[in-house]
């Protein structure tokens, strides 16, 4: 059978981890049922603010309340691990991580940039697990140099994201289809670059493969790569806990591998996402933001957006594809029915183990 993850004093017992989709794709409810079955359910912190609104209150204060708020909920439905998505790049990004950890969240997920300062924020009561997600040996030997010599501290796991994955890449455009940046081609090189702190420190820091990973042959593919577990975005969106929309869910079911595109975004990275009318329109250059209502990503320049991403990725998120899109992973496309997060482990289990008995 599969074999178990261990996160720090954190034991996993299927080694999948739900990936973080903001903006609120995955919120309490789906963190929760990934828990439950026994991998790591992940609440994203990105626009929790236009999701929990108060009167007299601004968005930044509203996300501290949002996340407090999903991580109480994901509580009350799991005892399992539940961890924080929190990009560097958004503007809030000190605020999201002293709260989450604050909050006793199991784990705190960063990437969007290099999260260089994130041990500073630990305190020595915090028991939060601490995991960068890099695109490359040479970021993920940077993060652990760095963080050994100003914290003393070393990373509880390494989250390795290739090219195919949904929502903001960490790769020029040109690497994005270039094999040699391919998640097959990451993933022992990073192993094999942690091997050194590992030796040295006698710990132990597990790799996890992300970006494209879908099926249970994905799964078995990097574990044998040296991957001590996965982690899946594109795949729990078609779950019936999956916190967004119906239309949101149905844009995946209905997209052909054709749908799915490489679009800039307004924050200056490339993206995945399913295109459609909206983007057209940005394309053919009709889009353009009034104001910056949120602040909410530092990289982004009102004066050159075409438009805000945080509403687009809203309008998503509420079914309203007139004024906004999905991101989505290279495979997104797959998903042919709504089913829940259980049935979902259950044909990924099933799917591995029948490539595992082939072999």
């Amino acid at each position: 059978m599969i074999n178990t993850l261990k996160i720090g004093n954190l034991e996993i017992k299927i080694p999948i981890i739900q990936g973080g989709m903001g903006v609120g794709i995955s919120l309490s409810r789906m963190a929760a049922a990934v828990a439950n079955q026994g991998g790591v359910g992940v609440i994203a912190s990105a626009g929790l603010g236009m999701l929990y609104k108060q009167a007299g209150a601004d968005f930044l204060e509203n996300s501290i309340t949002g996340l407090k708020e999903e991580l109480k909920k994901a509580r009350e439905k799991s005892k399992g691990v539940i961890g924080i998505n929190v990009m560097v790049a958004m503007s809030n990004f000190a605020d999201m991580v002293k709260t989450a950890i604050a909050e006793k969240a199991d784990i705190i997920f960063s990437g969007g940039g290099l999260p260089l300062n994130l041990p500073s924020f630990l305190t020595k009561e915090s028991t939060t697990k601490l995991v960068p997600i890099v695109s490359s040996a040479r970021a993920a030997t940077l993060i652990c140099n760095k963080w050994k010599q100003e914290y003393d501290y070393l990373p509880d796991a390494i989250v390795v994201e290739g090219p195919k994955a949904g929502g903001h890449l960490g790769f020029k455009s040109e690497q994005i289809t270039d094999d040699n940046y391919s998640l097959e081609h990451l993933i022992p090189e990073v192993v094999e670059a942690i091997k050194y702190f590992e030796d040295k420190y006698k710990i132990k820091i597990p790799i996890i493969a992300a970006g494209g990973v879908y099926s249970g042959q994905n799964v078995a593919d990097f574990l044998k790569l040296g991957a001590s577990g996965v982690q899946m975005g594109s795949r729990f969106v078609t779950t019936t806990e999956c916190d967004a929309s119906d239309e949101f869910k149905q844009s995946y079911i209905d997209a052909s591998s054709d749908d799915i595109q490489i679009i800039k975004s307004p924050v200056g990275m490339p993206g995945r996402a399913i295109q459609n009318s909206f983007l057209d329109k940005v394309k053919s250059g009709k889009k353009a933001p009034l104001k910056c209502p949120y602040k909410c990503i530092r990289s982004c320049d009102i004066s050159s957006s075409p438009y805000c991403i945080i509403s687009a990725l809203y309008s998503a998120f509420k079914g309203k594809f007139n004024t906004g899109y999905a991101f989505a992973g290279t495979n997104a496309y797959l998903a042919s029915k709504i089913i829940s997060v259980q049935e979902t482990f259950e044909s990924i289990l099933d799917e591995y183990k029948n490539i595992k008995d082939s072999n």
